[in-house]
């Protein structure tokens, strides 16, 4: 079994920043890809950004140059550094992470979620 603890979400003004965590725990034998995803009120889950095993990172384009997705492999952890954040930037954050578990077998796996409110 495998769970994904996310923090560092909370709230912040316009033209802050924020970083989140995401911790995976458990029966892990390796974490392919990483990454964040977010959900706003009535609206689907979207991507923000992906990261994977060896560091090649890709972003939605309402992030780029504001947000910087990162990983420590040996804490089996992914941050997302934001920065100039926007009221269009409040939602759910969710991340997301590719397991090899202990087994061997496969599962993609998602955190709680934590929210994250931009004022203006």
């Amino acid at each position: 079994q495998v769970q994904l603890v996310e923090s560092g979400g909370g709230l912040v003004q316009a033209g802050g920043s924020l970083r989140l965590s995401c911790a995976a725990s458990g029966s892990i034998s390796s974490i392919n890809g990483m990454g964040w995803y977010r959900q706003a009120p009535g609206k689907q889950r979207e991507l923000v950004a992906t990261i994977s095993k060896g560091g090649s990172t890709n972003y939605a384009d309402s992030v780029k140059g504001r947000f910087t997705i990162s990983r420590d492999n040996a804490k089996n952890t992914v941050y997302l550094q934001m920065n100039s954040l926007k009221p269009e930037d409040t939602a759910v954050y969710y991340c997301n992470a590719g397991v090899v578990t202990t087994t061997k077998v496969v599962y993609n796996y998602w955190g709680q979620g934590t929210q994250v409110t931009v004022s203006s």
